[in-house]
């Protein structure tokens, strides 16, 4: 069993002088317009007590807005209120980010502090949206770097053959009817209820 960070690194060569110089304090033009691409990204959250949180996020390419190059509001879209990544963010202040662009292997990573805000002039930046969010998360972009391709090329996540056919698994209403006892939502019920909350 691993247990220090000497051990771990005994493993493991040190990283190429590429990896660790890549990582940059601030958005630029590439960073900015992989964001202004992606229309998916997922949020790492955390807190003392409790268990790490990954949420996924997602919108038309540009969702997430960048003000300037050390800041990104992402608007906090209707959800199924349990809170988590809200609730992380204020016990600790911290937010981790991954973007996804499709078709493309490589993703972007972002670190930083992070604060919800609900002042109208925050807000007013998805005015042009269906729905105007509750609230903002405003990340101060701390650490962002580009992370290589080879997670999705093994994965082979944007390659047609890859897809896996949706009645592959059963519905979303089926298993939680089989883990809750919930009465039964079909696929159809459900997707016509996010339709119509999106």
């Amino acid at each position: 069993m691993i247990e220090s960070t000497d051990a771990l690194r005994q493993l493991y060569s040190a990283p190429k002088e590429r990896a660790v110089s890549k990582q940059l304090s601030r958005l630029d033009q590439h960073c900015s317009r992989f964001i202004a691409t992606s229309p998916f990204v997922v949020i790492a959250s955390g807190s003392t007590g409790a268990y790490m949180d990954a949420s996924p996020r997602g919108g038309d390419p540009g969702f997430v807005k960048i003000p300037d190059d050390r800041t990104l509001l992402i608007p906090d879209a209707s959800g199924n209120n349990r809170l988590d990544t809200l609730t992380n963010i204020i016990a600790s202040g911290k937010i981790g980010l991954l973007f996804f662009i499709p078709g493309v292997d490589e993703t972007l990573r972002v670190n930083g502090p992070a604060r919800l805000r609900d002042e109208p002039e925050f807000l007013q930046h998805f005015s042009a949206e269906k729905r105007l969010p509750k609230l903002v998360i405003e990340v101060e972009v701390a650490e962002v770097y580009l992370h290589c391709a080879k997670a999705l090329m093994r994965s082979r996540l944007w390659d047609g053959e890859s897809r896996v056919d949706r009645a592959t698994l059963p519905s979303m209403g089926q298993m939680l009817t089989d883990q809750t006892g919930a009465l039964l939502e079909t696929q159809e019920q459900m997707l016509a209820r996010y339709t119509a909350e999106l």
